[in-house]
């Protein structure tokens, strides 16, 4: 009962998931994940903006024992990603080895999946980091 409820909710944030959709509102505050009032000014004149998806990396730690169903990739990285405009989200890290990650690293948003139903074939994607390629 409890997959067709994420299935749902994962749809519902699919411009963020996969776009990196989040808002700005009419005073020039950005945020992430989208919201209907700023949470800087109160402002409820928020329209829908799109990151750049480049950022950098903040914070980070290894994830050894993740949460159900999320066995099969560990250990991995999840770090504090600052955005290129200013906001900060929470992700995994990938296409890099633990011991590349450092704080400043300059990363790009990418479309990976996270997750996988077996019994059902369904297959969760959303956005994860990796190491700007040069």
């Amino acid at each position: 009962m409890g997959k067709p409820m994420q299935v749902a909710r994962h749809w519902r944030h699919f411009e963020e998931k996969y776009a990196l959709i989040g808002g700005k509102c009419e005073n020039g505050h950005l945020m992430f994940p989208y919201r209907e009032v700023c949470p800087v000014c109160g402002s409820r004149n928020v329209e829908k903006y799109k990151f750049s998806g480049k950022g950098k990396v903040l914070s980070w730690t290894i994830v050894r024992n993740p949460p159900s169903g999320f066995e099969y990739y560990r250990p991995y990285p999840l770090a504090l990603v600052q955005l290129e405009e200013g906001p900060v989200v929470l992700a995994q890290l990938t296409d890099v080895e633990p011991d590349e990650i450092d704080f400043g690293m300059e990363v790009e948003m990418v479309t990976r999946k996270v997750r996988e139903f077996d019994e059902d074939g369904i297959i969760l994607y959303s956005y994860k980091f990796r190491p700007v390629l040069k």
